[in-house]
């Protein structure tokens, strides 16, 4: 039980009048619950942060951080107003949930006030407090827990809030910029209608559409998700693929599961990324110097928009008409912007080994891909200024690696509190460039320690991915840069010596040894008995494979990059294996090279 509180603690102010306001003081704010009945304001320098926080109760208001979006562990601040004196306290909770009065009170009240139906309060504290019981503010997600009490806290401490709680992920050091379009933009809806979604885990539909037909160049300055309501869970992503303009018009409209060996021969020309959202995001207007070019020949016009459901309950009946909203107009900006696919090519060659409390994977934009790509396209470089960081359930931690000759820069992005429920582009606060020969390393840290089977690179939510999105200008012709380490030494680590020759199947069949035989390469892995420190000598040895590296144009063609170099870059040198250009590899073509 907490000690109890002492009412007249922290008087920093007297109680302001109702009508105080100092909106214009702070530069964010967020509604942290679906009612709008919990809002917060905030502000912040090089040391401290500011917030106000507004909630529809005259009792008291608890507001928090949490390592994980639950109360253990989380850092506590609760306040209100009780018989016209302010009060405002410091408290953490322990592992096992339960509350205690901080012994170094970190927050500082600055002004509180009620009426009739609010409670409202300003207080501050500095980023970095030195305090075990406290939790660092940094650039990276941070998982705002919240709630309140229609009673202040009493002397025996604050009562239980009930249903009236919540959580939501916030970047507070770098939260999204400005969304406000102009009043009267233009826009168009690309959604689906009434897609029934099936009984099964993960889902990925796919539906073709053409953009408007505008008769002069325009471009898109902001683009956000429709998403149905009471569906915010079951959307996972949506990505956006520029296709041929000379497919099959007659398919215009049609949907299907994406990846399906039924789905339409148009679908299969769509390779090229022109926008990812993912859930949480919130939508992503682009900066005044740059947009997304529509109604030019290179341009977007028939696109396939492809939906992730993610039904881990295996709800039926499930009918969903979500989609992306486009602004645009014809006040064109200096630059069109493109957007680069890198990380970890998607493929069951990408594994990760139960058990192991952290586990590393790295994908590779190359320095012969960007070398190449630039040189032909852009000498002086690209600017790069969003970031989307993308994994799932086990990812932890992401940060996007830039490298220039000798030297490692600062990360390009980087999330050390990855939240898989809160996935959205990240505005650089300076644009980078990116010149010839640079190199960047998407960087993944995972969590499998509840797994007891192998993790593989795939579509579901249970699967893995490790990609970072790149939005930047001026435009040039590369879609994707990735890598993904050979199978061969994978297979090495635990004794494959043979695989079945002709490879009849997917997942290819092993040979020998023995006790591996006719076993898929997936069975064999999880036959092999993982502990942590095979799992670790696992990892360092798969960072230092070769690499497949996939250095993509827009539509099916490919850099011509072929060369094998060394990097400087704390990493071996890279091999491009030609000729593989789907999405998601589930092609043996790499084996026989192995």
């Amino acid at each position: 039980m907490p000690e109890p509180l002492l009412i007249a603690c922290l008087f920093a102010t007297l109680l302001v009048p109702n009508t105080f306001s100092r909106e214009t003081s702070y530069k964010h704010r967020a509604a942290l619950d679906a009612d709008g009945k919990y809002d917060v304001k905030w502000r912040f320098d090089g040391a401290t942060i500011s917030f106000e926080v507004a909630v529809a109760t005259r009792g008291y208001v608890g507001f928090g951080f949490s390592p994980s979006g639950a109360m253990a562990r989380s850092d506590l601040v609760i306040g209100g107003v009780s018989g016209g004196r302010p009060y405002l306290q410091d408290y953490f909770a322990d592992a096992s949930r339960m509350v205690h009065r901080d012994p170094q009170q970190s927050y500082r009240l600055e002004y509180a006030w009620e009426n009739d139906t609010h409670t409202v309060l300003g207080f501050s504290r500095d980023l970095l407090t030195c305090d075990p019981n406290d939790k660092d503010i940094t650039e990276s997600t941070v998982r705002v827990i919240w709630a309140y009490h229609s009673e202040d806290v009493g002397p025996l401490g604050p009562m239980y809030h009930g249903v009236n709680r919540g959580r939501k992920s916030v970047r507070l050091l770098n939260p999204a910029k400005g969304t406000a379009v102009p009043d009267g933009t233009r826009f168009f809806d690309l959604r689906n209608s009434q897609v029934p979604v099936p009984s099964k885990d993960t889902t990925y539909w796919c539906q073709l559409f053409r953009f408007p037909e505008v008769q002069k160049k325009h471009h898109v300055i902001r683009i956000e998700p429709l998403i149905q309501k009471g569906h915010e869970n079951l959307v996972h992503h949506i990505l956006l693929y520029q296709c041929d303009r000379d497919l099959d018009e007659d398919d215009l409209g049609t949907g299907h599961e994406c990846y399906h060996q039924n789905m339409p021969d148009s679908f299969q020309t769509c390779e090229t990324v022109v926008f990812a959202w993912a859930i949480g995001g919130e939508g992503f207007t682009y900066p005044p110097h740059a947009g997304l070019s529509i109604g030019t020949s290179i341009d977007p016009f028939f696109v396939l928009m492809e939906i992730h459901y993610d039904n881990p309950a295996l709800h039926q009946g499930i009918l969903d008409s979500s989609g992306l909203r486009f602004f645009y107009s014809s006040d064109l900006r200096r630059y069109d912007a493109g957007i680069i696919e890198t990380g970890v090519w998607v493929s069951l060659y990408h594994m990760l080994p139960p058990g192991m409390q952290e586990y590393i994977s790295e994908g590779h934009c190359t320095q012969e891909c960007l070398q190449e790509s630039l040189d032909h396209e852009m000498p002086s470089g690209i600017r790069v200024f969003a970031v989307l960081l993308h994994a799932h359930l086990a990812g932890r931690a992401i940060r996007t690696r830039h490298f220039r000759g000798q030297k490692e820069l600062r990360p390009l992005a980087h999330d050390s509190e990855f939240d898989f429920n809160f996935q959205e582009f990240l505005a650089l606060s300076e644009e980078r460039l990116l010149l010839p020969g640079d190199h960047l390393i998407t960087e993944c840290k995972y969590n499998t320690k509840s797994r007891k089977q192998m993790t593989w690179g795939g579509l579901s939510t249970r699967d893995e991915m490790c990609l970072s999105y790149l939005l930047y200008y001026p435009r040039i012709n590369l879609a994707r840069c990735e890598s993904l380490p050979e199978i061969k030494g994978q297979l090495k680590f635990i004794g494959v010596k043979e695989i079945q020759m002709p490879v009849r199947s997917w997942p290819f069949v092993i040979k020998s040894p023995k006790r591996y035989n006719n076993l898929s390469f997936t069975e064999a892995m999880d036959k092999f008995r993982w502990s942590k420190k095979r799992g670790e000598a696992f990892n360092e040895v798969v960072l230092q494979l070769k690499m497949n590296v996939r250095c993509s144009k827009r539509g099916q063609e490919e850099w011509s990059v072929m060369n094998q170099s060394n990097h400087d870059c704390e990493r071996p040198a890279s091999i491009f294996i030609k000729g593989v250009s789907s999405r998601i590899m589930m092609s043996t073509s790499t084996i026989h090279q192995a």
